[in-house]
């Protein structure tokens, strides 16, 4: 875990990183975020990812409630943490959907960057992609430099992502419970998601503001991070 301090008066960021991301992962954005909004940002890799202990048990369909539900909040807890502002990226947007419809004063705000709310035939055909990559080409060795079993992580997401049964995986039905400001930043060349997941968090979770960058990706901070500090900060500034 990694604490980025800043105004202690206002309400921290919390990163929630994507399905093979890590606190590493995030390079040098936090510290970016941090200094762009005058938040502290504080930044930790999930169950099998990063320095955190490695994957020991297949995962269940549910893993993103899970992790919304029971684990955050528990973190949260014990770091005294009091309603932050929740950005997540790809599951971790995903998981902060799910943490903020089950537990309503678990955050102030979301940032989403490219969340998922149900899944797509595009987001399966570019896992299963993903998984020819990894037993082709350098992948798994650039994977090693961020986590601690790397074949374990790969596996943890790529193979439930594929399981048949997770092809019925979808929480828009707890959308309506999402009572915070939101933001969705979505790349117009996302190779993992459609603009429909963004028009289905847009008509249930109610005060959401929807921005697609062009020229972008699967990971706005990465491929535009600029654009990404300057509407997440314009966003938080408008909060009461």
């Amino acid at each position: 875990m990694a604490t980025i301090e800043r105004d202690a008066r206002r309400a921290p960021v919390v990163l929630l990183h994507e399905g093979l991301g890590s606190l590493a992962m995030w390079r040098d954005f936090p510290a970016r975020l941090a200094d762009a909004t005058g938040r502290t940002a504080i930044v930790y890799s999930r169950y099998g990812y990063g320095e955190s202990d490695v994957f020991e048990e297949p995962r269940d369909v549910e893993y993103m409630h899970h992790e919304g539900r029971v684990v955050l909040p528990a973190l949260l807890d014990a770091l005294g943490v009091r309603e932050p502002i929740l950005f997540g990226h790809s599951d971790g947007a995903s998981i902060a959907l799910i943490a903020a419809a089950a537990h309503p004063r678990i955050a102030r705000a979301l940032v989403l960057e490219a969340p998922h709310v149900f899944v797509e035939d595009l987001t399966v055909a570019s896992i299963a992609r993903v998984r020819e990559a990894y037993a082709a080409t350098d992948l798994r060795e650039r994977l090693a430099r961020y986590h601690r079993d790397p074949d374990a992580t790969f596996r943890g997401w790529n193979d439930i992502w594929l399981d048949p049964r997770f092809r019925d995986w979808n929480i828009t039905g707890v959308l309506e419970n999402v009572r915070v400001p939101v933001l969705v930043l979505q790349g117009e060349d996302d190779e993992y998601g459609t603009r429909a997941q963004l028009d289905a968090i847009a008509k249930r979770a109610g005060d959401t503001t929807v921005t697609v960058l062009d020229r972008c990706g699967h990971s706005p901070h990465r491929d535009r991070a600029d654009a990404v500090l300057a509407a997440t900060s314009r966003f938080l500034a408008d909060l009461p």
